[in-house]
């Protein structure tokens, strides 16, 4: 046991009863609970009395009953004075109306459905027996299981009295009943492996039972274990001679007979009980709450009422509580608080993010719901891409489980909707400057700055009593020229605490002169910066260096090696550098070897490197030395997936060395642990002395835009990328763009938008003079072309891109363009041509040892050969291709791999098959966005109409039309053929 008293309301799921406000238990220590509260029950001879009457389940018991239950034959001479005493203290301490008085006698009456631990037990047996006899032996088990967890315990512990001891041997032959029927169903269902060990800790605890020696000997007699099995028997009929003087029973001495004759019908049952899901994952992302909070009382009453209203058991709604107030007034404080004093009511989990409302770049929900929705224990692979669909994914995930989840420091309404639990039982906080008057059905909670006592008392927690104490005036000075903000108050205070030599009056006179602090003290946002200053100037130099140049990087947080890329300085003195400034509470570190600002500190520091950083160029070399950080350690990860690929050669060279990998894992754990900072980076380096860099930097980088989950911001940053290099006129840094461009929106599906940038690059390619484009853009148009099935155009750009690889000396280059021409040749009809192209494709990529690119290579090779009718050999190149996508992370790879197995298994006549594997492409996602998915539909209606499944055929094909039509895909065309023929058969 966990050493948690269970009453009926901690059943699990699937419990049949209503929750109510007076519980009992008998199956452990009889105990009572009003709304989950224990309920003093008084002495052993009190519960005895109430057990006697729960377990008469509603019947009257008389005074004389009651004695013979306590006392048995020998009562003592006031026992029926005891049973009144004990019955009115019992009917003091329950509810009115529950213990009555009847006839001269007493009852427990008016208990709501389930209110009785062992009345709850009963029902749940009684529903397993049901599920048993209509053959749902998996929801039998699951509910004896239920059942039999309701027991703390022995029976009536510690409670005296005949009446309790019977009732006990009862209570604990039914107990042993309910595990050998549930042991019983454990070996139908040909778990006799698992239940070899339960057995034989049941047979050592209870050596007589003869059922649990018999469940024990088929159970070993089925894990293969017959010697044993007979062991068993020889021992427990030497057991039973020695202590009874009795043999066993007939069945066990049948079943020895049986087993000794290898009789067939005791072999293992074919159906095997599906492995139980894995245990949910249980998040816990709440922040530290800060140990000296003070004062919000009322806030901190109000909230944990709304709390409390979602997490109880009357729970009808989702609860949502919006607190709402200017920056540094304590929201995130109070919240984390109220979050932490609540944790037991969500034994599920707590979610954590900051929304980063108040910059300039508010984070996106549909990034923030990945990030749910992993923390919940979803792999990357079944994370959709759009918004809804993550929306929709996590609203699932959460139903039936009671999770807290913190938004903290929202920009809108809009940005905190999709973020909401959908079901009862689970509650959000949210927090934000702006009040959120239209969110439909938030509590909505005012904060306003602390009043002066309560400031006075936070400010003497953190500097401590004895200095606060004989200068309480000048303390009141201080909070005041904080303006009462709470985060003014703490920077205060902790400067005072970590100086011993001040007074508070030298820092009430520091605080009075205001051309030390910002004009705006009272106005919005700039009251936050002023207590901001507090902190910052109290800084040591190297301290308020690294602060300010930290508040020039964008994005979500930022790691040590890049924020001492950043400084210019050792990885170690940085570390020591960012935990001071942690320790100052100007920083914050969400784990180790990461840090991040809140987003008002990042303005503010930003705000002090324009006005004290000199000479100002040092804000673009901090800045340069950020992307160079970036831009190295995306090469170095881009070569070592790509061994021999000149692409490296023709990349900007900044002067970071970048860091280093022991493997190819190693580097893509990088990768993708950066997505965010290093795209931010991008998106901040657009400007006309750093733009090639960040462009060069998308193009190291872009595993980004094919992994599935980063794919949105990437794309969004090539664009902005592509823009700015037009603007500068950079012909070189935008022809990249633009390539980049076409390739992310190639892979959308979006190929109207990607032949137009490929086109535009293709058009820059004399202006630039660059040997990468030249190969590049050409393999791009090409793609595009063989996709929207114009294959002589396809033919020519993949020529014309061999060729420039080839005088580029780019032998994977070449290998690329290669395998696409390969695809062509087979689109056109040409498959001898096309399978040895594939060949020579796959041989370069093999000899360079690339592997993740030689999974390209093979699934080219895999499309080849099936076209050409080898399908046994397309499925070899296929699974390959499938094995190396899975181990490089690229989840759009896999499942546009699975779609082409499906594509092969369809024309060798396999659908079911083909079905299996077009519905895991579907599950994955694909390069080609809604194209290929409508591919994948198409693939997956055939299946399914060869199995005979002509109506769910029919919705996938109506599915793929809407998204050919949407995409102004010719395919639609076929599809409008696949449903008339349907409909005509």
């Amino acid at each position: 046991m966990d050493g948690v008293p269970r009453g009926p309301e901690q059943r699990g799921p699937g419990s049949p009863t209503e929750p109510v406000a007076l519980r009992f238990g008998v199956l452990g220590p009889v105990r009572a609970w009003r709304d989950g509260v224990p309920v003093a029950t008084g002495s052993p001879q009190q519960r005895a009395l109430l057990a006697a009457l729960l377990l008469r389940e509603g019947r009257t018991a008389t005074a004389a009953e009651l004695i013979d239950a306590l006392w048995g034959g020998e009562p003592p001479s006031q026992a029926l004075a005891a049973v009144r005493t004990y019955a009115s203290r019992l009917r003091k301490v329950l509810d009115p109306g529950v213990l009555v008085s009847e006839s001269g006698g007493y009852a427990v009456r008016g208990l709501g459905e389930g209110a009785l631990d062992l009345a709850a037990a009963q029902e749940l047996a009684a529903e397993a027996e049901k599920a048993r006899n209509t053959g749902d032996l998996c929801r039998a088990r699951d509910l004896l299981n239920q059942a039999l967890a309701l027991w703390d315990g022995e029976s009536l512990a510690g409670v005296p009295g005949p009446y309790a001891d019977a009732q006990r041997v009862r209570l604990e032959e039914w107990r042993l009943q309910l595990l050998e029927t549930r042991l019983d169903m454990d070996l139908e269902q040909g778990c006799h492996a698992e239940a070899v060990s339960e057995l034989t800790a049941l047979t050592a605890a209870h050596p007589l039972r003869e059922r649990l020696r018999e469940l024990l000997m088929l159970a070993l007699y089925r894990s293969g274990r017959q010697a044993e099995a007979l062991a068993v028997y020889a021992d427990t009929r030497r057991l039973l001679a020695d202590e009874l003087g009795v043999d066993p029973r007939p069945g066990l001495s049948e079943l020895q007979q049986r087993i000794l004759e290898a009789d067939p019908a005791l072999v293992e049952p074919p159906a095997r009980l599906p492995h139980p899901d894995p245990a949910p994952v249980r998040p816990a992302q709440l922040p530290a709450t800060v140990p000296d909070f003070t004062g919000r009382a009322a806030f901190v009453r109000e909230l944990g009422e709304v709390l409390a209203s979602a997490s109880g058991d009357e729970a009808r709604v989702m609860a949502v509580s919006a607190v709402a107030g200017i920056g540094g007034v304590g929201k995130t404080t109070l919240a984390v608080h109220v979050a932490h004093a609540a944790r037991d009511a969500f034994p599920d989990g707590q979610l954590y993010v900051d929304l980063q409302g108040a910059g300039a770049r508010a984070a996106e929900p549909e990034t923030v719901l990945g990030s749910f929705l992993r923390a919940l224990g979803t792999a990357d692979s079944a994370i959709p891409d759009s918004l809804e669909e993550r929306a929709a994914l996590y609203r699932s995930v959460l139903d039936g489980r009671r999770v807290l989840v913190l938004l903290d420091n929202a920009r809108d309404a809009a940005q905190v909707r999709p973020l909401l639990p959908g079901t009862a039982g689970c509650a959000a906080l949210v927090t934000s400057r702006v009040r959120m008057v239209d969110l439909a059905g938030a509590h909505l909670v005012d904060l306003d700055v602390m009043a002066p006592e309560e400031a006075l008392a936070l400010f003497t927690k953190i500097v401590g009593e004895e200095r606060v104490r004989s200068e309480r005036e000048a303390a009141l000075d201080v909070v005041a020229a904080c303006g009462f903000l709470p985060l003014a108050i703490r920077i205060a205070a902790s400067r005072l605490a970590a100086r011993r030599t001040w007074t508070v009056s030298f820092l009430a006179a520091k605080l009075a002169d205001e051309r030390r602090r910002l004009d705006e003290l009272q106005a919005g946002d700039l009251a936050v910066a002023a207590t901001f200053e507090l902190g910052y100037g109290a800084l040591e130099a190297a301290q308020a260096r690294a602060f300010r140049l930290l508040g020039l990087a964008d994005g979500p947080d930022i790691s040590l090696a890049a924020a001492a890329a950043l400084l210019d300085l050792p990885a170690a003195e940085t570390e020591d550098l960012l935990e001071s400034l942690v320790d100052t509470s100007l920083l914050e570190s969400a784990c180790p070897g990461r840090y991040r600002f809140h987003d008002l500190l990042r303005l503010y520091a930003r705000a002090c490197a324009e006005r004290d950083e000199q000479p100002p160029a040092e804000r673009e070399a901090a800045r340069s030395r950020l992307l160079d950080y970036y831009l190295a350690t995306a090469v170095r990860v881009y070569g070592i997936e790509r061994p021999g690929d000149r692409t490296v050669a023709h990349l900007e060279k900044g002067r970071a060395a970048g860091e280093e990998f022991s493997g190819a894992a190693k580097a893509l754990d990088w990768l993708h642990s950066e997505a965010g900072p290093l795209l931010a980076c991008v998106q901040q380096s657009l400007g006309a002395s750093m733009v090639r860099r960040a462009v060069d930097l998308l193009v190291a980088a872009i595993d980004l835009a094919e992994s599935g989950v980063d794919s949105r911001q990437y794309r969004k940053t090539a664009r902005a990328a592509c823009e700015a290099a037009a603007a500068l006129g950079d012909a070189r840094a935008e022809v990249r763009a633009r390539v980049t461009v076409a390739q992310v929106f190639s892979q959308a599906g979006r190929f109207e938008a990607a032949d137009e940038e490929a086109r535009r690059a293709d058009a820059l390619l004399r202006d630039a003079d660059d040997p990468w484009a030249n190969g590049t853009a050409p393999n791009q148009l090409g793609i595009i072309a063989l996709c929207t099935a114009r294959y002589a155009e396809a033919e020519g750009c993949f020529l014309r891109a061999i060729d420039a690889f080839r005088a580029d000396g780019n032998r994977p280059g070449e290998a690329s363009a290669v395998c696409n021409l390969s695809r062509t040749l087979a689109s056109m009809g040409r498959s001898g041509e096309a399978v040895e192209l594939a060949r020579r494709g796959v041989e370069i990529y093999d000899e360079l040892g690339m592997s993740m690119r030689l999974a390209n290579a093979r699934y080219a090779s895999g499309i080849v050969l099936s076209q050409a009718g080898r399908s046994s050999e397309a499925l070899a190149q296929l699974d390959e291709a499938l094995c190396i996508f899975a181990e490089t992370r690229q989840s759009l790879w896999e499942g546009t791999t699975h779609y082409r197995i499906a594509e092969v298994h369809l024309r060798a006549g396999r659908p079911a098959r083909a079905a299996r594997h077009a519905e895991q492409a579907l599950a994955t996602g694909c390069i080609g966005g809604d194209w290929m998915r409508a591919n994948a539909l198409t693939v997956l209606g055939r299946a399914l109409d060869a199995l005979g499944q002509g109506d769910r055929a029919r919705a996938c094909w109506r599915e793929a039309l809407t998204l050919y039509e949407e995409t102004g895909s010719a395919e639609a065309v076929q599809v409008r053929h696949l449903l008339a023929r349907l409909s005509a058969a």
